[in-house]
């Protein structure tokens, strides 16, 4: 009987799912999340938005992660994010009728959301454990590879994307919030008017801390500020400073281990350089080393997933948070500059050092969500058999041309 009522609430939940992943998730401008947070705050309003939209785009995304290779799936490590995706998935559903003008549903709905938020926390060490355990089993093949690195994206884009939503709601109405003295009037998660330079700082001395740990020494910051839009001033801009904070510290944090490692028992390393610029549209922040730079066929290597020159760590949490390990890092701060319409990029001198480029959009109204949607377009490409490259591939011993006959 018990087997019966689970396998009628499965398939009740697949219906779910099918049903929420037909509408495309709704994208919001920093601009929009500001000027509700700042001048329409209303608990009402944010729930009624959010019992719909958090669905589509959990259901946008489970939908695509049953399109993985089967092995992967039954990975323990990838059934026990599923778990959470759907356990996630049916608790909004249930305040789908409910009374939007009773208080105590309200007060549940921001209760339930500070509940999956949690729930979620351990999303990427996990799923990183299951593409362990995947490759441990079946080892790696490059379509199942090209398919994985295209989902990763797509899988933690979205759950930047439903943690930005979790946390706005849960930091405007949460009513347990202690004020930043430094930033009193954050919107949310959002601060209107972050000074970049400090979150700069902060993020250098967390990663120098680090460096310091693991290497007894570590090199120093120069930083130089260039704002063209208000010369003279701070450069400030509206974003999130975690986002921030996560993208410059993954950045300090390669820059300090390849100078440390590159120049080996020196007395003395040379700085890293920082360089904050805001111009009319472009806010960009570059990170310089002299770590010795990586060659140019390595470069797309270090944007995928679980590729890292450093030992992997262990996720038993007894330790401190390593200097590298998982090759997350650079992935996952590339996927949270482009969730706001920036990007991230590499340039690097090998034998010399390596530029790290953050673009950050200096408009609000043109820092808007980039949301994955289930399609046609996206099932095609876990479905297209990938065919032989189209440009010839060159071979690593060069021809003998006393051997070549003409026809």
């Amino acid at each position: 009987m018990r087997l019966m009522r689970l396998l009628r609430s499965s398939v009740s939940i697949g219906k779910e799912i099918d049903f929420y992943s037909r509408f495309s998730p709704s994208p919001l401008s920093m601009k929009q999340f500001l000027d509700f947070g700042s001048e329409n705050a209303c608990e009402k309003t944010s729930f009624t938005f959010l019992r719909q939209e958090l669905p589509v785009r959990l259901a946008n995304i489970m939908k695509e992660i049953n399109l993985l290779p089967d092995n992967l799936l039954r990975t323990p490590s990838v059934r026990l994010v599923e778990s959470w995706y759907i356990q996630s998935f049916q608790d909004i559903l249930e305040f789908k009728d409910k009374n939007a003008d009773d208080e105590k549903v309200t007060y549940d709905f921001t209760d339930a959301v500070i509940k999956i938020r949690n729930r979620h926390n351990d999303v990427i060490p996990t799923m990183a454990q299951g593409l362990v355990e995947y490759k441990e089993t079946y080892g790696t093949d490059p379509v199942v590879s090209q398919n994985v690195q295209y989902f990763l994206d797509r899988f933690y884009m979205s759950r930047i994307s439903i943690r930005m939503l979790l946390n706005q709601h849960t930091l405007l109405f949460g009513g347990k919030v202690k004020v930043n003295p430094a930033q009193p009037k954050p919107i949310g998660s959002i601060d209107p008017h972050c000074c970049v330079s400090e979150v700069i700082k902060d993020a250098f001395e967390n990663a120098r801390n680090l460096c310091d740990r693991y290497y007894m020494n570590s090199p120093e910051l120069l930083l130089e500020e260039f704002n063209a839009k208000d010369a003279g001033k701070p450069v400030t801009v509206v974003y999130v400073p975690s986002h921030l904070h996560h993208m410059v510290f993954e950045l300090f944090k390669n820059a300090m281990r390849a100078t440390m490692e590159f120049h080996g028992d020196a007395m003395e390393y040379p700085p890293i350089h920082a360089q904050v610029a805001l111009g009319s549209e472009d806010l960009t922040v570059k990170v310089s080393d002299r770590g010795g730079g990586v060659p140019l066929r390595k470069i797309d290597r270090l944007f995928t997933y679980t590729y890292s020159t450093a030992p992997r760590p262990s996720i038993d949490g007894s330790q401190a948070a390593p200097l590298a390990g998982y090759g997350y890092g650079l992935p996952i701060s590339r996927l949270y500059a482009r969730y706001f319409q920036g990007d991230l990029k590499l340039y690097s001198l090998e034998g010399y050092g390596t530029d790290a480029v953050i673009y950050i959009r200096a408009l609000s109204t043109e820092s808007i969500e980039r949301l994955p949607v289930y399609n046609k377009s996206a099932w095609k490409h876990y479905k297209t058999i990938h065919e032989a490259d189209d440009w010839c591939v060159p071979s690593k011993e060069p021809k003998d041309l006393t051997t070549f006959r003409s026809i």
